[in-house]
């Protein structure tokens, strides 16, 4: 029976995409055991997984050192057949080199990845073709093949049961909040969008506990009736519950995205600096794109975003059509 460790503790959203791995894993070896190591906070998105025996913490808040030592400490222990590292930092890329797997894999961009017994480039192209979960196969595509499983997470009855009572009337979930400013669709143009939305629809604005006053907003400004602000009211795998049976959500280039993508809820995403090209679009099968028609020379600025818009004008925002997001509900 093989043992496999997957190491990704970078941010909710990279955490998503790497399920596709398990998912494929198991595919090829349903006895394996197969664990995750990732950062506290996002050890809830696993709760109940079928295909993961343990999943490993690390917490920031022991320090560098301590953490470290703790970690390598229960990797060692284990004796893992595989160490994958999706990560691509050198305190994940220590813990793959000396964790005393027989094999290990990782992308390059650190100097420790060099002991790699299996190591692939992280080819981040703004016009390229590659969606990161292709790209995170090649970390076992020796092991699997070269085709990614899909990106999925497992909500508990528990998590369905808690959410049910949102789910009398047709609705529509809108996160509308993103960690970087030219990721985020602007406040104003989202409290457009609530104007604009068929009335009968109830809405739910999500997200985490730094949304809720956001969120307040949008909802108070909009005018809007068959408003609720959930955002920071409902645990991960809580929202993707409901967002599963949603008639579309709206999300920014963030988490959310990824996380409608783990149960293949309906799904329109707005790129405002971004773009698909960098391979983190939707993978639901009712998927939308909505973007600037505009041609900017400016977009895309950075495969991450900004504090600021680099040009101080933002159009690749403010002149995205209103109407695109009606659209995608009337196909």
């Amino acid at each position: 029976m093989k043992k496999i460790l997957i190491i990704q503790t970078a941010s909710i959203g990279d955490v998503i995409l790497a399920t596709a791995l398990p998912e494929k894993l198991h595919e090829k070896f349903p006895d394996a055991d197969i664990d995750i190591l990732v950062k506290k906070g996002n050890e809830s998105l696993f709760t109940g997984h079928p295909f993961l025996r343990h999943v490993l913490i690390r917490d920031k808040s022991l320090g560098k050192r301590k953490s470290f030592i703790s970690l390598l400490q229960q990797i060692y222990a284990e004796k893992y057949d595989h160490i994958i590292n999706v990560q691509r930092y050198a305190f994940t890329a220590l813990l793959t080199v000396f964790g005393g797997a027989g094999e290990t894999s990782g992308f390059k961009g650190n100097l420790f990845s060099i002991f790699y017994k299996r190591k692939v480039a992280h080819n981040l192209d703004a016009n390229g073709t590659q969606h990161e979960t292709e790209r995170n196969q090649q970390l076992i595509a020796h092991l699997t093949d070269k085709t990614p499983g899909k990106v999925a997470l497992y909500p508990s009855q528990k998590a369905y049961a808690a959410v049910s009572g949102y789910k009398t009337h047709p609705y529509i979930c809108i996160a509308p909040a993103s960690l970087w400013f030219t990721k985020q669709f602007p406040k104003e143009r989202w409290v457009e969008v609530l104007q604009q939305l068929p009335s009968h629809y109830h809405i739910y604005l999500l997200g985490g506990k730094s949304d809720h006053a956001l969120c307040g907003e949008i909802i108070n400004t909009s005018g809007r009736e068959n408003c609720l602000n959930l955002a920071g009211k409902l645990a991960l795998l809580e929202t993707a519950a409901l967002m599963q049976h949603a008639v579309m959500n709206y999300v920014n280039d963030s988490a959310p995205l990824h996380l409608a993508s783990a149960v293949n809820a309906p799904v329109a995403a707005v790129f405002c600096s971004t773009v698909t090209g960098f391979g983190f679009g939707p993978l639901s099968e009712n998927s939308h794109i909505i973007e600037t028609k505009k041609s900017l020379n400016c977009r895309p600025c950075g495969n991450h975003g900004h504090k600021v818009c680099p040009e101080q004008h933002f159009d690749c925002a403010k002149s995205i059509d209103i109407d695109d997001f009606i659209k995608v509900i009337e196909v």
